[in-house]
């Protein structure tokens, strides 16, 4: 794959940093779950990533966290009679 060099300001992240995300997209694809960044990674809605030389990175997203709703505390009020 040719890469060209980034021209925004500042400059993309490249496909090797650790930020590489952080990229701007240049071709997206929502309704294929794709897009392409400035620095050739390839990013899937999964998280995913293809990077320019071919290697993979699974899916990071963070685990869900299972809402469990508090149980309020109630305060018993006396009326005076």
């Amino acid at each position: 794959m040719c890469q060209s060099v980034c021209q925004h300001r500042p400059a993309c992240p490249g496909a090797t940093a650790p930020d590489h995300d952080a990229a701007r997209v240049v071709s997206a694809h929502p309704e294929q779950g794709w897009s392409l960044l400035c620095n050739g990674v390839v990013v899937f809605d999964d998280t995913g990533e293809i990077l320019p030389d071919g290697r993979t990175v699974a899916p990071h997203r963070p685990s869900c966290r299972r809402w469990v709703p508090l149980q309020e505390s109630r305060v018993e009020t006396t009326s005076a009679a």
